[in-house]
């Protein structure tokens, strides 16, 4: 999800200058590109991307439960740019293309904790695991999904962690090679247990999305990793029912 254009912002950091307080990329670069890498260079988090819609939106109404979604991608297009995310609900999508975990961390309190959600449901570390900000282990994944459930819980924020969903190689053979099986199941398994062992609620997208060889049911994605609409369909039902658990616990 954005690998390509991590690796050339790294090559061109020896050429950088700065300006003010302000990264200024060299040419040769179109304007779109360059003006692309600017931005990330100077917002790594992208705080920018929902500043405006955060500043809009009003205080939930008296008796609101709100709920806010927090990824990657696979939040960022649910119900973009046609559709609708949860429809008769006025849940929050605060997803990003082709963030990692340490990207939302840092965005957490901005675009989470600042609007005052009641849940906030987590699905982060796919980009981890394929590199896109450079190499993580697992474990810096496991601290930084700790420490975006530790931040909610601390502002009475009930919190819904989600496993990743797997993939499959049928469009695109690289797929698993950047998202090992083995390693999607292994941090599954630290979410389902840190969720168990914190009295979180388990979101388990995986096994409901997962075929008989371990790859992501082929109807489900038309690139190997992105949810296409029946994906969505799938994973809607179970995100609800995660959220109401969550409401009713309490906590």
């Amino acid at each position: 999800m954005h690998r390509t254009l991590f690796a050339t912002m790294l090559a061109l950091v020896s050429t950088m200058t700065v300006a003010g307080e302000r990264i200024v990329v060299p040419d040769p670069l179109s304007p779109e590109q360059r003006a692309d890498i600017e931005r990330r260079l100077n917002d790594w988090p992208d705080l920018a991307r929902y500043a405006s819609d955060n500043a809009a939106l009003a205080p939930p109404a008296k008796g609101e439960k709100r709920v806010v979604f927090m990824g990657d991608s696979i939040t960022d297009g649910w119900g973009r740019p046609d559709g609708e995310f949860f429809p008769g609900h006025a849940y929050v999508n605060r997803g990003i293309s082709g963030q990692t975990t340490p990207q939302m961390l840092l965005r957490f309190r901005p675009d989470v904790v600042a609007l005052k959600a009641s849940v906030v449901v987590i699905l982060a570390g796919t980009n981890d695991i394929a590199g896109n900000t450079g190499p993580e282990s697992l474990s810096t994944i496991e601290n930084n999904l700790t420490s975006m459930a530790e931040l909610a819980r601390a502002n009475g924020i009930r919190v819904v962690l989600a496993s990743l969903l797997p993939v499959h190689d049928a469009s695109n053979p690289e797929q698993s090679k950047q998202r090992p099986p083995e390693t999607i199941r292994a941090l599954n398994a630290w979410t389902r247990d840190y969720a168990r062992a914190h009295r979180l609620v388990y979101l388990d997208y995986y096994a409901a999305t997962v075929d008989a060889q371990g790859s992501l049911r082929r109807e489900l994605s038309d690139d190997g990793l992105h949810p296409n609409a029946a994906g969505y369909a799938v994973m809607m039902p179970l995100a609800q029912a995660a959220i109401d658990k969550a409401l009713a616990s309490g906590r």
